[in-house]
Order: C-alpha cells, then structure tokens, then sequence
C-alpha cells in the first residue's frame, strides 16, 4: 500500500520578489549616487549663508593656482568656450556651477561667466552661472 502525502513540495521558485528587491536596489543607490557630488579638484570654497540649490549640468573649476578644469579637464578660456558649447549642445536652460577657490582673484570668475553669457548670445539661450560655496560657519 503506497502512502500518499496530502500537501504536495512544489520544485518551482519565484523570481518575482528577488526582481522586486533588485529593482529596490537599483533605485536606491542610483537616488544616493546623485545627491554625493564628488569632488575630483579639491578647493576651499568661499563661504555663504545663502542656499540655492539647482540641476547641475556642467561643472567648472578654478583652482588657486588659476588653472580652469571643465569636468576635471584642463582647459583655458578659449577651450572652455568650445567645450561648454559641445557640452551645452542640446540644452535650452542649463545650469553651470562654478567651483571657483576662495583665493580666485574675481575677474577670473567674470571671465567664466562672460564665456557663458557669449554662448547664450550666440545660441539664444538661458544658461545660468551659480558659484558654489561652503556653508558659513
């Protein structure tokens, strides 16, 4: 006489909840990795009381020895212009934050914001130009 079991083991499995927190996963780490900007140049920035917090399109450095990285790419005023326009291509109302060191004599910061200010006279555009701090202490 063969006993039968009532309640009979499945070999299946389930792949619908692993997916779910895969997909958990996914979604958290790329919400934290665009919060934490990383900084490739260091500088000590100026500091503010003031908070405007804005989408990042293009990063511009000026380190304290005056040397003007794109993305952390060295360029000079004339390379920032052609690569901010190549970068710029697509976009209608980016914003370019500007991580200029406190010892940044302000002319060299003029001068970053003149190259933005002929990229949107040439291509009738609305960049804008916000120089990032630290908060004041």
């Amino acid at each position: 006489m063969a006993i039968k079991m009532r309640n009979k083991r499945s070999l299946q499995f389930s792949m619908a909840s692993m997916s779910d927190l895969v997909f958990l996963l996914l979604i958290f780490f790329m919400l934290t990795s665009t919060l934490i900007a990383p900084q490739a140049i260091k500088l000590l920035l100026p500091s503010s009381e003031s908070r405007t917090m804005a989408r990042q399109t293009v990063t511009v450095y000026i380190n304290e020895q005056l040397q003007v990285f794109l993305e952390e790419n060295p360029v000079d005023i004339t390379g920032l212009k052609s690569g901010l326009q190549q970068m710029l291509l697509n976009e209608v109302d980016a914003t370019v934050v500007l991580r200029a060191d406190r010892t940044v004599p302000v002319q060299n910061i003029v001068s970053v914001i003149d190259v933005v200010n002929s990229i949107n006279n040439l291509q009738n555009t609305r960049h804008r130009v916000i120089l990032a701090t630290q908060p004041a202490r």
